[in-house]
């Protein structure tokens, strides 16, 4: 009779155990996706990883977009493609708290993953976030806040995880496309962004690729399955709305480079036909324009020559924002010029027809408030080449 007591006591601790062990592992996980924001690093959006214990209530979110301001050489190690972003943990009051005051929207999409899924996921998390492994090298195309929470979970899903990119919707985007999406009503920073990157960002961009931004993330689980674990089921269980706010209308703002830049055009094809009428140069006018877009060359060929981003590298808006333009700004004011100078503006003159070409060919696309630079730059290099010389000594 002992013995059955023992043998039943046994079986009710290991019952017991079993049950408080199965109990322990449920949770609940889900893709978080925030609405972009007004600042230009918060203006593509984010994705984070919640991690709800169900049991004892401990509810965290995981996220790989955070990094320091205060880093020292923050700007030119992130131009240089040399930030590193890490990840950090918070609680998910904290996170929402943050987004509700910015009234950044944020969707939540539950995953359908079994509990041994959730364990593997929960444990690839916490490896990383461990202090040798929670930073990680930023590169904004294919390895970002994003990418990484697409790939903990493809990481741990593998082969069982289905895409159907099939059935997204068909239009091909180049990542410039993409980008524009995103930036396109913030015109500065959009202009900003195409001085600085080069012609790779003019192929199109794949399914898998387009997933740097977080709401292709978001319609990528939306269409995904788990397949060869029991019965195909969409990756998503269940999805809902945290916050939501209203998205402000589109406005480029009052002072953008759309106006301003044909404004720039307007006065100097008036300076021009004065000068011609007049027999004047106004060459003040030039040594400015020529000044900034030499300036311009020089910042672009410093991201091409010394950044380790690839985007940066092609850049052909160097074709027109040329480093020697900036030596030209300088002779200029010179009372008397050398024989090289008429060479240079005709050279300036045909790269400034061959980024046209450049651009009519599609092999890279320039931000359209640039159309009434180059108009500028065609106008006054060939005004200049032909007029210089009889305003100037040219020595022999």
């Amino acid at each position: 009779m002992n013995l059955i007591k023992i043998a039943i006591s046994l079986i009710f601790l290991l019952t017991v155990s079993s049950l408080a062990s199965l109990q322990a592992q449920e949770y609940q996980i889900s893709l978080l996706t925030c609405d972009p924001g007004e600042e230009i690093y918060s203006s593509f959006g984010h994705s984070g990883i919640r991690v709800l214990d169900l049991n004892t209530g401990r509810d965290v979110v995981y996220n790989y977009g955070t990094f320091d301001f205060g880093a020292p050489n923050f700007v030119l190690n992130f131009a240089g493609g040399r930030l590193d972003y890490y990840l950090s943990v918070s609680t998910f009051d904290r996170f929402i708290a943050e987004y509700d005051y910015f009234q950044r929207s944020v969707r939540e999409q539950v995953l359908s993953l079994n509990e041994q899924q959730k364990t593997e996921l929960i444990q690839f998390l916490e490896t990383n976030y461990l202090p040798e492994n929670r930073a990680y090298r930023y590169d904004f195309f294919f390895d970002n806040c994003a990418t990484r929470v697409r790939d903990a979970i493809s990481t741990v899903l593998g082969d069982q995880l289905v895409w159907h990119d099939e059935v997204r919707e068909p239009i091909e985007k180049t990542f410039r496309e993409l980008i524009d999406e995103m930036v396109y009503y913030m015109s500065w920073s959009d202009l900003g962004i195409d001085l600085a990157l080069g012609s790779r960002l003019d192929r199109d961009a794949t399914p898998l690729e387009e997933q740097f931004l977080p709401k292709y993330v978001e319609g990528a689980f939306s269409r995904a399955e788990i397949q060869g674990d029991g019965p195909t089921r969409p990756l998503v269980g269940q999805s809902r709305v945290i916050l939501d706010f209203e998205k402000p209308a589109g406005s480029f703002g009052a002072v953008n480079p759309y106006w301003i830049f044909w404004v720039i055009a307007i006065i100097f094809t008036a300076i021009t036909f004065i000068g011609f009428k007049k027999g004047k140069l106004f060459i003040g006018f030039d040594v400015v324009f020529f000044g900034i877009l030499g300036v311009i060359g020089l910042v672009m060929s410093a991201l091409w020559i010394g950044s380790e981003i690839p985007s940066t590298k092609y850049n052909w808006n160097i074709l027109w924002a040329f480093p020697g333009h900036l030596v030209l700004a300088i002779v200029l004011v010179k009372k008397t010029i050398k024989p090289w100078v008429l060479k240079y503006l005709l050279f300036a003159l045909i790269m400034a027809d061959a980024a046209v070409v450049f651009w009519i060919l599609g092999w890279q696309s320039f931000h359209p408030s640039l159309i009434p630079l180059l108009l500028v730059l065609i106008l006054r290099t060939n005004y200049l080449y032909y007029n210089l010389g009889k305003f100037k000594r040219v020595e022999k």
